[in-house]
């Protein structure tokens, strides 16, 4: 069982940045693939970005590609998101999600075993 606490969000103008982060509880997180998801007010849950377990690798989706990084931190249970850059299209809830099989699909939200409940990122223009 592994729980997913957000913190992080806010208000932010465009072009600033944010980190959120992801604390989890649990003695197996560092077993577990992470992603970051987010879901804007009428559109589906898309995903972000994810690591592997051990951090080594990192995978984008394309519209936050060399202004969003991914990074964990085994020893503290915590995995974050560094947004810089934002534009008002990044404004969505954002989640974390943990994943049990590394070598599943990760885009989809469907092969995330656990969530945490959100963490709100609004970017004005």
């Amino acid at each position: 069982q592994v729980q997913l606490v957000e913190s992080g969000g806010g208000l932010v103008q465009a072009g600033g940045s944010l980190r959120l982060s992801c604390a989890a509880s649990g003695r197996t997180f560092s077993s577990y693939a992470m992603g970051w998801f987010r879901q804007a007010p009428g559109k589906e849950r898309e995903f972000v970005a994810t690591t592997t377990w051990s951090g080594g690798s990192t995978f984008y989706t394309d519209s936050v590609k060399g202004r969003f990084t991914i990074s964990r931190d085994n020893a503290k249970n915590t995995v974050y998101l560094q947004m810089n850059s934002l534009k008002p299209e990044d404004t969505a809830v954002y989640y974390c999600a943990a994943r049990r099989n590394y070598y599943s699909d990760y885009v989809n939200p469907l092969n995330y075993n656990y969530w945490g409940q959100g963490t709100q990122v609004t970017v004005s223009s």
